[in-house]
Order: C-alpha cells, then structure tokens, then sequence
C-alpha cells in the first residue's frame, strides 16, 4: 500500500510522529538532505532508524545521538551534547542544550526548556563576563515532561517519571515520581491507582498520536504485563513480608539438629551448598546470620572446609577433588562450592583461609588450551559453568590480596571469551536439536556472572544476546506454564537485566517477559517452606519440594524480574551474594 502523499513540510516539522506513515517521497528525500548537512557539520552526529529533524529545528550540535525513531520537531533549539534512546520526542520551540542524556521513550513537551548549564553570580564581575559551569542533565527511561517546563543544570529525573506542566525541576527526581510546581515537588507515585494524575492537575505536553508514558511507541507493539504495576507492587511488597517473617522457621525445617548441618529440604542429605543457601538467605530477609550460631561460627565451619594445598572444597564424605589441567575439576559439587562458600563467607564478613591455589598456578597457555577444549557445542552449560568457576576463583584469589592466576592467565581468559563470541548470537556454543538453545542460553548466564559480570566488565554483542535470549523464552519445551524452573528463568532473565544495563535493545519485549515472569513467580511461594525449584527433565534435583536451593534462586530471580520493570524498591531486599547484581570486583581487578 503506497504512503498517501502530502505537501505539508509544516504539518511534519510541527507533528513529527505523523512522519513515518505520512511523508511523501518529495519529504522523505528532503529529510534525507537535512541529515546529510548534520553529518557535515562540525559536531558527531549519530541517527537510529527511522529519526525525523525538522527543517525549522535549530540543531547546532557537539554532539547528537539519538535512537531509532526518535524526534526533533519545529523551532526547538538544540545545542551541546545531546544523547537520546530510543522513542524520544523533543517537541515545537523546545529548548535543550548543554550535556543532556535522555533514556527510551522521553516526551518532552512543547516550550519547555532542559538547560544543562549556568553563569556565575559574582558580583565581581557582568554577568557577561561569568565563568559558564555545566554539571548536566540526565533524564531517565519512559519520562513525560509536559509543556513549559524548565529543568535546570545539575538534575537527575528517574525513570518512569511525569513531570507537569509549568513545573520547575530543581532538585533530583526518583523513579516513579509524579511531580509539579515551582519548584518542582513529588505529588505522588505514578503507580499509584488510575486517576490520580487528573486530581493533581498534570496536563499537557504530549501530543496526539505520541503513546504516552507506559505505552508502546507507534509501530512497536509489546504485549500489556500481566497486571497493573500497582497490584504487582503490592504482591512483591506483601511476598517480601511474608517472606521475612516465615525465613525462620524455613531455616529451621532444613537443619538437622543432631549434627547442625543443613538440608537443602526435609529427608535430604546435608550438603555444603544447604549451608550456604541458608546463609543466603538469611542476609537476604533477616539481614544476619542463621539465628542457630554466631555468624563467625558458621564462617568457621565454612572455612575449616577447605583444602589447603589445592583451595578447593569437597562435598561432606567425598574425597578430595582432583583438579583438572586448567586448574578446576570439569564437574560436580567442588566446582559449585568456589561460589557458595566464598560468597557465603563474605557475606559472613570472612574469607576463604586459603588461595584456590589450582587455580592460581594456572599458566595463560595452559587455560587458552583448556578453553578450546570446552564442550561448547554440545555441553555448553558445563563449559560455562567452568568458566564461571575458574573466574570466580581468580576473584577470590584478587580478594585475599594473592595473584589471580600466573602472569596473563586472567587476561588471556577474557581476551579468548571477546575473540570467541559469535557476534549472530552474542554467546558461545550452539542449539541442540534435543534442547534448542537452553544449553547456549544457560550457559551464557554462567559464564557472564563468573567472568563480565563479577568483574564490572561490558559483554560483548548486548543487542544480539537479547534477541537469542528472548527467542529462546518462548521455547514451549522449557517455558510453557508448568515447565519452567528456577535455573531456566534465572538463565534469561540475568541476561535480559545485564544487557539492558548496555542497551534499549527490545527493552520493552524484555519488561513484558519480566512481567509475566514476575506474576507467575508470586504463586509460587509454598508459606513456611520457601520456593521449590521447580519441574526438571530428568526428575532428579531438588525439583517441586520447596527447599533452601529454590528459595535462595527464586528470591533473587524476583529482585532482577522486579528490577527490569521498574518495583524491585517495594521489595525491601537486595541480592549481595552469588546472584548480586552489581560488580564484585572492579575491572581495574583485571589488570
């Protein structure tokens, strides 16, 4: 079907969402030409799919980026360092200059003005004459500034913020805020129930045919989460309240009173990682230790643990592991405890005793070796649970103030993961034809935690891993109602939530999967017993028995689901060990 052909430039410049479905071949050429003369001019230009400026935007950049399908209607006046997301609308005789940085789906309404920068007052000296200082704008994710608003030098607006119009922003905003006057002030949480923003008189500044706040753009459809934000926050903050007056008696239920150990569920075995569960979770919704012993006991039976001539730490009654060529065993529960027992030590406030020397004598040729050896194309589950251990070994090694690994070995790992990517997927491995991509997806996850992840450090391909992540969650065999488990919805949404730390990237497909995610998740806490971890293909695990493994998982998958959408503050609790979301180690760690 041809595009209906219009002659009015001014009903563009002036509307400039109509662009896509409205413009004639005579505009769309026109347009063409006014991008070739930003690219020509003295600052970095830099325009996503699908962006409209109009003719009559006075646009004299240093810098301007901005993201597919965004907008620059007319007479607006832009000046500086500008970089906007995705979705973005700078509307008619809008003034923004200066260092500006707009997340997706910023509205900003007509006359209003993000001014970046200030003159001194001194008496000294003309106000001419005034040294210009410049701290700069940042404006969140999914804000709406409506009409005549001015937000001065200095300002942070959160994400998912409305700001009314007339208002004067002169303080930061936090996420959610609903706010208005002069100065600006909070009148509410957005989230809050429909109707509140009519009674507290916010108007204007999106014009027909733009989505508003919270809604899909033109052309982008994304599926309505399961609930509204409000009733979703308010099951995360009732789970969470629940949770923390029940984590007592879940702890409880799996100690074995007669040797003071832990099970991962009643009629278990105790095993190493029950004890680090329970201190998981006890940090996590009591903010202490296990209330059965002084937390520098349960540090001290941690630690007596550990082998010291090789730093590992075995299983109760197994015998002591033998580690590989590269350092680590290819397998089995020493490999898992480098991450429980050192992240339940610190969290704790203790350490490992000694160096996982294996590791730490690992030469760069031999770990390149060993790398390439991997099961990448058919176990790449276990090949980056490898890599995830030997990584978190180094960190630990970092930590006690010891060498990582012989000289080079820490960087010739993560050089070989760059160099090794596959730039079509982002991940390393391949589908199965028995499993899809679950084994390349899951292992991602692994991998990335122990090695980009645990060490601050960006991963490469963000956008591709999104698409192969989100792709692989509508496998029915995996993610159909009553098959998912904590392993598989852990192993896509970490990356979901790491990758959007990178990129805008299907940032809304990301926020609906998490939505649903998070709905479903909710049903699943058994009162007084925790999470169970769920169905697994070959009936073994800790599978639909709730216990410490699924509890300690599903606590902290909830915070990264709850996090992507924007409510993981009503929760009340935030992951510090294994599943933290923030770097352990700085890059500089690397070095």
């Amino acid at each position: 079907m041809n595009q209906p052909e219009s002659d009015d430039d001014g009903l563009l410049d002036h509307c400039p969402w109509l662009y896509a479905e409205q413009a004639s071949k005579r505009q769309r050429a026109a347009q063409e030409q006014r991008r070739k003369r930003l690219f020509g001019g003295a600052g970095s230009v830099r325009l996503g799919e699908g962006c409209f400026v109009a003719e009559t935007a006075a646009v004299y950049p240093d810098v301007l980026h901005l993201g597919d399908r965004s907008y620059i209607a007319a007479h607006a006046y832009v000046t500086g360092d500008i970089r906007a997301g995705a979705d973005c609308t700078i509307n008619p005789f809008t003034v923004v200059r200066g260092t500006v940085t707009l997340g997706d789906g910023v509205r900003i309404g007509a006359h209003s003005s993000l001014l970046a920068f200030n003159h001194g007052t001194s008496p000294e000296l003309p106000v001419h004459q005034q040294p210009v200082t410049s701290r700069g704008i940042t404006v969140g994710d999914d804000v709406w500034i409506g009409s005549h608003v001015v937000v001065v030098d200095g300002v942070s607006i959160g994400d998912h913020c409305v700001i009314g119009a007339g208002a004067v922003v002169t303080k930061d905003l936090p996420a959610w805020t609903v706010a208005a006057g002069n100065p600006a002030r909070r009148i509410r949480d957005r989230r809050e129930a429909r109707g509140a923003a009519r009674r507290a008189g916010v108007s204007g500044g999106v014009a027909p045919g733009v989505a508003a706040p919270g809604v899909a753009a033109p052309g982008r459809e994304a599926p309505p989460p399961a609930q509204e934000p409000s009733a979703l926050a308010g099951e995360l903050s009732a789970l969470a309240t629940a949770a923390r007056a029940q984590a007592a008696d879940l702890l409880d239920r799996c100690r074995e009173p007669r040797t003071g150990r832990y099970v991962d569920r009643p009629g278990a075995e105790p095993t190493v990682r029950a004890h680090c569960d329970a201190v998981e979770i006890a940090e996590l919704l009591l903010g202490q230790a296990p209330p059965h012993l002084p937390a520098a006991e349960h540090a001290a039976r941690l630690r007596e643990l550990q082998d010291p001539v090789t730093g590992l730490v075995p299983e109760y009654g197994a015998p002591l592991p033998v580690p590989g060529p590269a350092g680590l065993p290819e397998d089995g529960a020493s490999a898992y405890h480098v991450l429980c027992v050192g992240y339940a030590l610190d969290l704790l406030g203790s350490s490992f005793t000694h160096p996982v020397h294996t590791v730490r004598t690992t030469t760069a040729d031999r770990l390149v070796r060993h790398l390439a050896e991997l099961p990448w194309r058919v176990r790449a589950w276990h090949a980056g649970a490898w890599v995830d251990s030997w990584a978190t070994a180094a960190h630990w090694n970092l930590r006690l103030g010891t060498e990582a690994a012989s000289s080079g070995a820490l960087e010739a790992l993560f050089g070989w993961l760059h160099t090794h990517a596959d730039p079509w997927t982002g991940m390393w491995g391949s589908p199965t034809a028995e499993s899809g991509r679950l084994q390349m997806v899951n292992g991602y996850y692994r991998l990335t935690r122990g090695s980009f992840a645990q060490f601050g450090l960006p991963v490469p391909y963000a956008e591709r891993v999104i698409d192969t992540v989100l792709d692989h969650a509508r496998d029915p065999r995996h993610f159909a109602p009553g098959r998912e488990n904590a392993c598989n919805v852990l192993d896509v949404i970490h990356p979901l939530w790491l990758c959007a730390r990178q990129t805008s990237h299907r940032a809304e497909e990301a926020r609906s999967w998490a939505a649903n995610q998070l709905t479903a998740a909710l049903r699943r806490w058994h009162p007084g017993r925790g999470f169970a971890f769920g169905p697994t293909p070959d009936g073994t695990g800790p599978g639909r028995a709730p216990g410490l493994q699924g509890t300690e998982m599903w606590l902290a998958i909830v915070w990264l689901l709850a996090d992507l959408v924007g409510l993981a503050d009503v929760l009340g609790y935030h992951p510090r060990g294994i599943h933290r979301p923030e770097p352990a180690l700085p890059a500089e760690g690397t070095a």
